[in-house]
């Protein structure tokens, strides 16, 4: 498969990963089961990119250049240069209280104190000049200034500007005024190659009016493969209780109340392509805008009620087509807002049908372990609620031979519908309809082995022959149930989206159920819920995922 590039990505050779990191993701992850960080999405997005080194880092809210080490050469000359201060760093930032001066510098010593660092006389030493810029910024009453850190101290440029009558908008933590994002961007680096010695500049332009939420998808997310995304998470995203995903050339809303009127304001503005609602894309790869949006009122103890009472509603422009269909990865998907609850792509999983398209789970975990094997080719696929056979199709495009097992019989058919979609002949996959337990035991008795099966289970369910499906008590049954179906070396990918279920007690049940089967684990990765579900203290992970290597 062809090397694939990501929007925010400013240069790469042998040695060098250089990007364009947007507000909102971190470096690398705060914790094991909290968010990504865009190094942790990296490492373990291409095969490429599994040996990255940080080098150095930006703040979560801070955008702007950012280079990786790919090799050993790299990570040695780079490290020597940022500690010899070879490395120049230019940031911008706005700010809304002027400093009395056009061009001066400030030291200090600083030092964390609680979630903040202060200047005092202990800690250590940061310098930072500042000048103004020669530019006018566009938004009147506001200053643009150039800010050139001589030392590497964590939030030094905030500390600074806040310390010296000047914090940064939107720095709410250093007394800054509260605006849509904290406005400093890292605008250029200059260093020099760690083999050739050529001195190097790269640069990114800042744009503090864009929104944010859209920055951070559409760097991370490239519109000419993938056309299908979550553009606002809940409080993750500042707007706690409503979700906004992107769908082709559709919008879908979803909260628990009829929209208000900033949310239609927020829709409206996103048909348009209102400046401040603009998607920015690459050039070539711009993004088209949608046409029309739907709204969907969330309700659990409506899901039992008929499609048509529960189905998205057109809020604001075009009607969509009975069906249509949306771009991820570069496979189509076909998708409906008139069939209930369900529009037909739970985007949260893209990542990981990914990883099934390209084979490379993770850093240093290939999907088969053979190295002289295409990434599936030839894989034996078992995928369990298969729903409308997304993992399926990514699978069987890479080479699997799959089997989709489902309680519904019109998510299967809307299943072979994707694999034609996609140019994949269903004649040479199965499609098994009914309960998951009673199939399994079926499957087992028959002697069926499968090198790769997936678990991703409703949170409830009901069947005739099984009863109350419960995840969060049920899973270890589940797993008990599959693991004689497991080829010894194959790969098990569990997956959970219970809220209130803990990341640990999670794998604890998944982990205990191999073992008790008395299998062993040779491999584990953990993957949390993509870039575009954000994880925050107002709005904690909720999907957990697990791939497992059983011997």
């Amino acid at each position: 498969m062809t090397a694939r590039m990501i929007p925010c990505l400013i240069f790469e050779d042998e040695h060098l990963l250089v990007l364009n990191k947007p507000a909102g993701i971190n470096t690398h992850a705060p914790s094991p089961f909290a968010g990504e960080g865009l190094y942790d999405w990296l490492r373990h997005r291409e095969p490429r990119w599994s040996n990255l080194a940080i080098l150095h880092r930006l703040d979560k809210e801070t955008s702007g250049v950012i280079v990786f080490g790919k090799t050993t050469a790299a990570n040695r000359s780079l490290t020597a240069q940022f500690t010899e201060r070879v490395v120049r760093k230019k940031y911008l930032l706005l700010t809304d209280r002027p400093p009395m001066r056009a061009d001066f510098a400030v030291k200090s010593r600083i030092a964390r104190v609680g979630e903040r660092y202060v200047s005092g006389r202990s800690g250590e030493l940061a310098e930072t000049r500042f000048r103004l810029a020669h530019f006018k910024f566009q938004i009147s009453n506001f200053k643009l200034l150039e800010a050139e850190p001589l030392t590497g101290r964590t939030h030094q440029i905030r500390v600074h500007a806040a310390e010296n009558g000047f914090p940064i908008l939107g720095d709410t933590l250093y007394g800054g005024t509260a605006f849509r994002r904290l406005c400093l961007h890292a605008t250029e680096l200059r260093l020099r190659h760690p083999v050739s010695s050529e001195e190097m500049t790269f640069r990114a332009p800042a744009d503090f009016l864009a929104d944010p939420r859209l920055a951070l998808r559409t760097a991370l997310v490239d519109p000419g493969d993938t056309d299908a995304f979550r553009i606002l998470h809940g409080a993750g995203d500042g707007w706690p209780g409503w979700h906004v995903d992107r769908l082709g050339s559709f919008l879908l809303s979803q909260s628990g109340c009829p929209l208000d009127r900033e949310q239609e304001d927020y829709l409206h503005h996103l048909l348009s392509g209102g400046s401040s609602h603009r998607v920015p894309a690459p050039p070539g790869r711009e993004a088209e805008l949608p046409a029309g949006a739907y709204h969907k009122i969330l309700d659990r103890r409506l899901r039992a009620a008929l499609p048509q009472e529960v189905s998205p509603r057109r809020a604001l422009g075009q009607a969509a087509p009975e069906r249509f269909t949306v771009r991820e990865n570069g496979l189509r998907f076909e998708l409906s807002f008139g069939e209930g609850y369900s529009v037909g792509l739970f985007l949260d999983q893209r990542d990981n049908r990914r990883r099934l398209l390209t084979g490379h789970v993770a850093a240093g975990f290939p999907l088969v372990e053979s190295a002289s094997r295409p990434p599936a080719s030839g894989l034996r696929l078992l995928n369990a609620f298969a729903y409308t056979c997304g993992f399926s199709v990514c699978a069987a495009a890479s080479g699997a031979r799959t089997t989709s097992l489902d309680l519904s019989r019109k998510y299967l058919d809307w299943g072979r519908r994707n694999f034609v979609l996609n140019g994949l002949d269903p004649a040479g996959h199965e499609f098994i309809h009914g309960d998951v337990f009673d199939w399994l035991r079926r499957l087992a008795k028959k002697h069926r082995v499968f090198d790769v099966i997936l678990l991703d289970p409703p949170t409830f369910s009901q069947s005739k022959e099984r009863g109350v499906f419960r995840a969060e008590t049920d899973y270890f049954d589940l797993v008990a149930a599959v693991l004689p179906l497991l080829a010894p070396g194959g790969v098990l990918f569990a997956s959970a989206n219970a809220a209130r279920w803990s990341p640990e007690k999670f794998l604890a049940d998944v982990e205990g159920a191999v073992h008790a089967a008395k299998r062993h684990i040779v491999q584990r990765h953990y993957a949390p819920q993509p870039p575009d579900f954000p994880v925050s203290r107002s709005e904690p992970a909720y999907l957990k995922t697990a791939w497992i290597r059983v011997a």
